[in-house]
């Protein structure tokens, strides 16, 4: 199917392409399902680090992404992936594939810029877990693995969802990285903040409009989502504090061997 959709001709005679919202969509898609297990599995290695210099190191090193400028973490995948650059240059040797300015690499510049914003989320739900519980899992005979998905994962689920609308919203609104790595290439890498800018350049106000409506319309969604997600939270945190006192005060009864209060 060409995902290249003709709408009827403007009062200027000019067609409108949709092929950036379908290749946004693709690039989202794909992004966030990297960015999602990636960002969780980086946060459970992290948090299992004991030294605390090697620990803020590696945490550091993961979140560099989201202080840098998008063109400047561009300019290093550019200069990896790359043609004429190490893995680029291994890649199209071995597998007669080259990664820059094709539609992987707007994969890959969503992946790298929206990788940070899961991994702080992740990690932020995982150090709130109480460690009494991980250590009571360990005696059990939980692995590190049955840990992730029976306790730390279900656990911390409302902060995970956060941080994956937000990754998901940055890897959607991604430009200046996806610019110098897949280029602006139509029906190939233009995603929607291409073609906002493209169509601005080049006087199409009204073509524009229509990438912005519906960024706009998905950035809505997403805050909403989070919104009710934030309420969701704070309903589990409640929940989870009563059953703490709850626990309290059946040690207290116990150990006085009467009602406590």
């Amino acid at each position: 199917m060409d995902s290249r959709i003709i709408a009827a001709p403007s009062s200027g005679g000019m067609e409108m392409d949709f092929s950036p919202v379908w290749i946004s969509l693709k690039t989202t898609v794909c992004s966030s399902a990297i960015t999602f297990v990636l960002g969780i599995v980086a946060a459970w290695v992290v948090m299992f680090i004991k030294s605390k210099k090697w620990k803020a190191a590696v945490d550091g090193f993961l979140t560099i992404p989201l202080v840098l400028p998008p063109t400047v973490a561009g300019f290093f995948l550019l200069w990896l992936f790359g043609a004429r650059r190490p893995i680029g240059s291994f890649v199209e040797e071995a597998f007669g594939f080259r990664i820059a300015f094709s539609w992987v690499a707007t994969v890959l510049a969503a992946v790298v810029v929206s990788f940070p914003l899961m991994y702080r989320s992740a990690k932020a739900g995982f150090e709130q877990i109480d460690q009494n519980m991980i250590e009571e899992a360990k005696m059990l005979g939980l692995g590190k693995w049955g840990i992730l998905w029976k306790i730390l994962f279900p656990c911390t689920f409302p902060s995970i969802l956060s941080g994956m609308i937000l990754s998901t919203t940055r890897g959607l609104g991604e430009y200046g990285a996806t610019a110098m790595l897949a280029g602006n290439i139509p029906g190939k890498t233009r995603t929607l903040p291409l073609a906002v800018y493209s169509e601005v350049a080049g006087g199409n106000m009204d073509r524009a409009a229509v990438y912005v409506a519906v960024i706009l319309v998905i950035a809505f969604l997403s805050v909403w989502v989070m919104n009710m997600m934030a309420k969701t939270e704070q309903n589990i945190k409640y929940k989870c504090r009563i059953q703490k006192l709850q626990k309290r005060s059946t040690k207290m009864e116990g150990r006085s061997g009467r009602p406590y209060g």
